[in-house]
Order: C-alpha cells, then sequence, then structure tokens
C-alpha cells in the first residue's frame, strides 16, 4: 500500500496514493546556470515530475534563484553538512529541501532548518545512506546492517516530530540490493510517512539500470514507495529518468509514451531483427501516445503472442506481416516493414481507430496461414488457440448450444478499404554487422 501521508513539492503531490513520481538530479556545477537549466529542461522532457540540484556554496545559492523561477518542474536543493545553506535555499525558493539530519550539525541546526522551512510552507526529504549511519549505529551495523539503516531512519523520523515538523519523506538508500529492499520493507511496517526509493551509487547505465529495477522494481510491486530517482554513473540525466519510467511502466504503475515488445530471437529468424529493433525504438521516441509495439523475429510464431498489442510485426526472409490488436492488417516486403508499420501507427493516431483494408487484411492472413502450413510440425501459439477453439465449438454442438462463434468481435474499423499511403523512407539504424547475433543468416544488410 502506497504511504498514508502525503507531501506537496511545488504541485507534485507525492504519498498518499499519489502516482509514483520520478525524479532525477543534475550532473552540472549548479553554479553554472546556462548548463545546469540546459541539463533540467533534458530531464524534464524525458519526464521527470522533479529535479534535484546540489547546493554546496554559496554561488550555487545565487545560481537557484533563477533555477526555480526558469524550471518546467518543481526543484530540490540537496544539502549537505552546512545548514545555513538549507536556510537561504529556502529562501531562494526551492521546492523541497534534501537533507541529512545527521551530518547537517546537530539538533539545534536541524530546528532551524525545521522552522525555517514550516514558514515557507517548504516540505523536505530527511533520510539516510549506507555510507552515512550515525556513529552510535555503527555497531549496530556489523551485527545488522538493515536494522541499523531502519533505527536510523526511525530516529531522524522521531526528531522531526519533535521538532513539530511532519511535512516530509524519507528514504533509505544502500548500494546492496538486498539490504535496500529489507530496509524499506521494514520501515514501511513502522511509519506512513512518504517513502522515497534508490540504489544509491548503482553504476554504470547497464549495471547500474538492472540493479534498479531489480531493487526498486521488487518494493514498487509490493506497493512499497512514492517517488523514484535511478541513479547511474553517466553525464546524461535524462537517462535516469528513461530508466525510471520504463520500471513504472512494465509494473503498469504508470503510462507513458510508447512500450516496445521484441522476441529475443532464435534460430528462426531470417530477417534483420535486431536493426529492425533498434529503428523502430528510435523513431518511437517522438510519439507521446501510450502506443504497445511488439516486434515478433518469425511467422511460425504469428501474432499469438503479442495479440494484446495495438500494433505489430512479424517476418521472414522476404515479406512480413503489419498487425493490429491480434488481427492481420497487410503484408509488405521485409526491407519496408519498420516504414510502413509507421504508416499504420501515425494514420491509426490521426482517424482515433484502426482502419482495415479488408482485402490486404485477407492477403495477409492467408500470407500467415501458408506460413503456418508450411511448419505444420510445430504448435504455435495460433494452432494451440485455434485447436482449444474447435474443441470448444465441439463441446457446445454435443451440448446442444448454439453454434459458437468463439467470442470474435467485429473487428476494428468497420471494413474500410482505403488507399493507403506510401511511407517515405526514414533515415536507419545501423548497427554493426559483426555485434549482430544473426550474422551471416540469410540476409544481408544493405
Amino acid at each position: 500500500m502506497p504511504s498514508k501521508r502525503q507531501i506537496n513539492v511545488g504541485g507534485v503531490l507525492i504519498g498518499g496514493g499519489a502516482p509514483v513520481a520520478v525524479q532525477s538530479m543534475t550532473k552540472t556545477e549548479t553554479a553554472d546556470l546556462q548548463a545546469t537549466m540546459n541539463q533540467i529542461r533534458r530531464i524534464a522532457d524525458a519526464g521527470a515530475d522533479v529535479v534535484r540540484v546540489a547546493v554546496p556554496r554559496d554561488k550555487d545559492i545565487d545560481a537557484l534563484k533563477q533555477i526555480v523561477v526558469d524550471s518546467p518542474i518543481p526543484v530540490i536543493a540537496d544539502i549537505h553538512f552546512n545548514h545555513t545553506l538549507a536556510l537561504k535555499a529556502i529562501d531562494a525558493g526551492a521546492h523541497c529541501i534534501r537533507l541529512n539530519p545527521g551530518n547537517i550539525g546537530g539538533p539545534e541546526k536541524v530546528k532551524e532548518v525545521a522552522d525555517r522551512a514550516k514558514a515557507a510552507g517548504v516540505p523536505m526529504r530527511i533520510g539516510v545512506n549506507s555510507g552515512s549511519l550515525p556513529k552510535h549505529l555503527h555497531e549496530l551495523e556489523r551485527e545488522d546492517s538493515v536494522e541499523a539503516l531502519v533505527r536510523a531512519a526511525v530516529e531522524f523520523v522521531e526528531l522531526m516530530e519533535s521538532l513539530d515538523f511532519e511535512d516530509f519523506k524519507v528514504s533509505i538508500k544502500s548500494t546492496s540490493v538486498p539490504n535496500t529492499i529489507a530496509s524499506n520493507r521494514r520501515l514501511s511496517q513502522r511509519i506512513d510517512y512518504p517513502l522515497h526509493l534508490g540504489i544509491t551509487e548503482a553504476g554504470t547505465r547497464w549495471t547500474g539500470s538492472l540493479k534498479s529495477a531489480v531493487g526498486l522494481g521488487t518494493l514498487l510491486a509490493d506497493g512499497i514507495g512514492d517517488t523514484i530517482r535511478i541513479s547511474l554513473s553517466t553525464f546524461h540525466a535524462e537517462e535516469e529518468v528513461k530508466v525510471a519510467w520504463e520500471i513504472l511502466k512494465a509494473l503498469k504503475l504508470r503510462q507513458k509514451g510508447p512500450e516496445l515488445i521484441a522476441c529475443p530471437t532464435c534460430g528462426r529468424l531470417q530477417f534483420d531483427m535486431d536493426t529492425v529493433v533498434a529503428d523502430i525504438e528510435r523513431r518511437l521516441e517522438r510519439y507521446e501516445d501510450p502506443v504497445e509495439v511488439a516486434v515478433l523475429g518469425c511467422a511460425v510464431n504469428g501474432i499469438g503472442e503479442a495479440s494484446h498489442a495495438d500494433f505489430g510485426i512479424t517476418g521472414a526472409k522476404d515479406e512480413g506481416l503489419i498487425f493490429a490488436h491480434g488481427k492481420p492488417l497487410r503484408k509488405v516486403p521485409t526491407d519496408r516493414l519498420v516504414d510502413e508499420l509507421f504508416v499504420e501507427i501515425d494514420k491509426t493516431l490521426e482517424a482515433g481507430r484502426t482502419l482495415v483494408d479488408e482485402r490486404k487484411a485477407a492477403e495477409g492472413a492467408d500470407w500467415l496461414q501458408r506460413i503456418e502450413d508450411e511448419n505444420a510440425g510445430e504448435l504455435t501459439p495460433e494452432r494451440l488457440a485455434a485447436m482449444e477453439k474447435a474443441q470448444a465449438r465441439a463441446e457446445a454442438e454435443a451440448a446442444g448450444a448454439p453454434e459458437w462463434d468463439g467470442g470474435e468481435g467485429n473487428g476494428a474499423g468497420g471494413g474500410q478499404v482505403l488507399e493507403l499511403p506510401v511511407a517515405a523512407p526514414a533515415e536507419r539504424t545501423r548497427l554493426n554487422e559483426d555485434a549482430s547475433p544473426t550474422v551471416g543468416r540469410r540476409f544481408k544488410r544493405g
């Protein structure tokens, strides 16, 4: 369950059942106003709800005053060690203050910040990292590192409550994925404040994305977590936002833009699928609609494995099929699959519904059946579905019921016949032939 309490970060609600908020942190020197604003805009364009900036010096405060005015999304000021910078960040208009009460100089200085934040209506994020536990918990850390993290967080919560400040979220971050999962699970049972999730110092775009997906995905699937930040060793902060969104989309927690489904390929593959997938992924980036697109590597599996997708393609050596919602649309030469797929996507988005040329759809269905017949020895999803449908019909007839139609709908588009536009050739995504697992397999890249 989401945290019961809720805070408001510059208009973005966190906790209390609000959608899981995505955030990132700028990699620039905050005092470099132009560079920082450029990165904030890229972060916002990638889909972040809020952004955090480091404020370690007075000159960063000077930039912060303008950043909070120009930023398209709320700004969190990240403060360590110097509580006066937290006070100045509040005065500068920061929408939230990130603070580690254990390294800010003692309870009195924390109180100064809490009082100033309360007067200004500015929420805070408090929390602890595995590398910055209070000294009195070091022995416990050696015995039970998870409990030490939780104890530190609970002590900070109790401190803020004793200061009559409750407008905050809490984070426990560790470089250890199992410890992050265990500590947040335990903490969620002890407090009802919003939880910020992250794997600290997760690593590169490859390893960091995997660690974050495992750690944060596990917690989010449990209903734990109200805002997330992916921590990657890259200067391109927008990449963190993209990973965060993929995690949320995979768990069906939030939807933003297209979703690409692609089979892992196998020995049946007869067309240049890795380049096709890369090309489709790149071209989908310009779309904002939540379109689900599937790419299947062979026609043997037909479209059954992706019949739920809004659009998809399945290919063979020379020809491939474009389908929508499990129904064939038309077959096209393999080298035009991507271009014609986007013709169908654009046409549908413009019309607000899938438009079907019945003649071309029938040709596509016949082509798919021919491929099925050529591979009659394999139990494909389509064949299994047909067998189940035939069995259900036989059982219904044996019971004296009216002939069963398999529950099929009317199809999309009302049988309209259209003159299909011809897609203009698009710039292709090129991959290294030697890097492809399909090198030399009955096709060559142009």
